[in-house]
């Protein structure tokens, strides 16, 4: 009989250690257990696990479950496959920066060299860009339709794009400007836009050159009027109302012996960069055992950006740089 009720007293104590663990697990509680010293009928002496203290902890299943629903607040913005994606980036008054830094006019060489050098900071840090174009303070990045970066995530592309400008714009401003003073820093910003088929994306790198163009050549008769005219900014826009590409042209000819046609090319067709394969010959230093070293000539190829000012209207430029496009039966 006594070791039938020993028996039954070990069962109930068992139970009842079981119901404050169940218990615990259902209320998201923690226990904290210690042995404790129990003497049984019949002088059996033997340990059990009791409760000793309690501690709410934060579960990570429960915060999984209870507050993951706000994942369904996100919009889906995954970029349409066997899409062109280009990534446009504009300079957010940009005027009053240009004006506040002293920028030369009509075009700053300093300011379009820190432009290119930015984008193409952008460039080597996501590969998967295969043409960039840029003029006076915007930029346009095409990735490649099979990019698969971030998942082709819309924001994630855009602000990835904008955050690495913006920064390489602020971190070489010294290599451009000099001296002179960063008084704030600048801010892009930026759009995305996908293109399905290569005539629609030329058309759109084609729009960005037009544009470059108009822009150019208004501003460089404008501020000649102004520096070489003695007309002021109200007066050079007033002479310059309705006039056509032509009229432009021959109020610098005739006027000041410029001829637009030969103004630098960097400011008539923006800056287009890709990635070209270029041969480099290095210096290796190659031993042989029991032998003295030697310095041999090694010409390894490398893939780096490079910069163009040319014509990407025409088809000349996709006729030498082939792999810059794919199929559009891809």
């Amino acid at each position: 009989m006594k070791s039938t009720a020993n028996l039954v007293l070990l069962l109930l104590l068992l139970q009842q250690n079981l119901l404050c663990l169940i218990w615990s697990v259902l209320s998201h509680r923690t226990l904290m257990f210690g042995p404790v010293l129990c003497r049984l009928p019949g002088g059996i002496k033997t340990r059990i696990l009791r409760p000793v203290a309690s501690v709410f902890t934060s579960s990570s299943r429960m915060a999984k479950s209870k507050f993951e629903y706000v994942r369904n607040f996100e919009t889906d913005d995954t970029c349409l496959k066997n899409c062109y994606i280009v990534v446009r980036l504009d300079g957010r008054n940009f005027h009053k920066f240009a004006e506040q830094h002293n920028f030369m006019k009509p075009n700053d060489d300093r300011a379009l060299g820190l432009m290119t050098c930015s984008a193409r900071s952008v460039m080597e840090d996501l590969d998967d860009i295969i043409i960039s174009y840029g003029q006076s303070d915007e930029f346009s990045f095409v990735f490649k339709r099979t990019s698969n970066w971030f998942k082709r995530r819309a924001s994630k592309l855009m602000t990835h794009v904008a955050s690495q400008f913006s920064s390489s714009y602020v971190f070489y401003w010294k290599d451009y400007f000099g001296d002179q003073p960063l008084l704030y820093p600048p801010g892009f910003d930026g759009r995305v836009v996908l293109y399905p088929s290569n005539r629609n994306l030329r058309d759109y790198l084609s729009w960005r050159q037009a544009d470059c163009h108009v822009n150019n050549l208004y501003n460089t008769v404008f501020w000649t009027l102004v520096q070489k005219g003695g007309l002021t900014t109200t007066q050079a826009e007033d002479r310059l109302k309705g006039t056509l590409a032509a009229d432009k042209n021959e109020i610098m000819f005739s006027e000041f012996d410029i001829n637009y046609n030969k103004e630098p090319l960097v400011h008539r067709k923006g800056t287009t960069l890709i990635w070209e394969k270029l041969e480099e010959t290095v210096t290796k230093s190659v031993k042989l055992p029991n032998e003295a070293g030697e310095e041999v000539l090694v010409t390894r190829t490398r893939r780096r950006v490079s910069a163009h000012h040319c014509d990407v209207i025409g088809n000349q430029f996709w006729e030498e740089h082939p792999n810059i496009l794919e199929d559009d039966n891809c």
